[in-house]
């Protein structure tokens, strides 16, 4: 198994510097496309990777990213602010998986579930908008 293990974090290293560099190119470009293709793909290799090591908190952490680049790419617009906080939030949870995996040979315990947003406040309506009876 420790053969495996040393794959699995070799490849997982090499994937989230990968991640690292599409991040910091797509907060400079947030509709930059290759960007979005590198995070998803890397984000999906690693959920692979971890899955068939039984690494359940990796692989659920990379599913979510995966998932929500797909939702990117989808919509074929930007990444927003929030979006990016959330993509550099999702990085630094797996780096931080990924050396629990290094340090102790173990799978890395589950990770809590992020808090819902807040709801978005209603927007006054634009000057000169007239209302509806």
């Amino acid at each position: 198994m420790s053969k495996y293990r040393d794959v699995f974090l070799e490849e997982a290293t090499e994937h989230l510097a990968e991640m690292s560099r599409a991040l910091l190119e797509l907060e400079k470009d947030a509709a930059r496309a290759e960007s979005i293709d590198v995070l998803f793909r890397m984000a999906h290799s690693i959920k692979g990777m971890a899955a068939s090591l039984e690494y359940d908190a990796i692989s659920s952490v990379a599913h979510r990213l995966e998932d929500h680049m797909q939702a990117v790419r989808a919509a074929g617009e930007a990444v927003d602010a929030e979006g990016m906080a959330l993509l550099f939030q999702g990085l630094e949870v797996l780096e931080r998986q990924v050396a629990h995996v290094r340090d102790t040979g173990e799978a890395p315990p589950p990770e809590p579930e992020p808090a819902a947003p807040p709801a978005a406040a209603p927007r006054p309506p634009a000057e000169g908008a007239q209302k509806k009876s």
